[in-house]
């Protein structure tokens, strides 16, 4: 089984040092500096502005947030300048491989029926009857 990481955990990763808004499924929200997030998304952070579900605001110093109590996070639109967003545009553009970002048959078998389509003017070929 391959343990790569995804684009948002990369993404989270690049984010530590930045300022980050964290709303919890609670309806509780965390505005502050990621100090570190891991691959589950447990996160920390400094300097925060902790907003209450009753509108209530607080200062924090430094608080934990367990990543299974995440329901999203918003980061800094610098980062959509990321290298990890070059090295997928390119494979979305048929430049980082021949087939695409997918694996496995189903994919081979739509770039085949692609190329084919170009050939005959945009029509399907006939159907062929299988012979039992």
């Amino acid at each position: 089984m391959s343990r790569s990481l995804g684009i948002p955990v990369k993404l989270l990763h690049e984010a530590a040092g930045h300022v980050v808004t964290v709303e919890l499924k609670t309806g509780e929200v965390y505005r502050g500096s990621l100090v570190e997030c891991e691959d589950n998304w447990n996160c920390q952070l400094e300097n925060i502005t902790f907003t209450a579900k009753d509108g209530k605001v607080s200062q924090l110093e430094h608080v934990f947030i367990r990543g299974s109590r995440v329901r999203f996070m918003i980061i800094p639109d610098m980062l959509k300048n990321a290298p990890m967003f070059k090295r997928l545009e390119a494979r979305i553009r048929g430049k980082g491989s021949a087939i695409g970002v997918g694996r496995g048959r189903a994919v081979a078998m739509r770039a085949r029926a692609g190329r084919l389509s170009f050939l005959d003017g945009g029509r399907a070929p006939p159907r062929k009857e299988p012979n039992f």
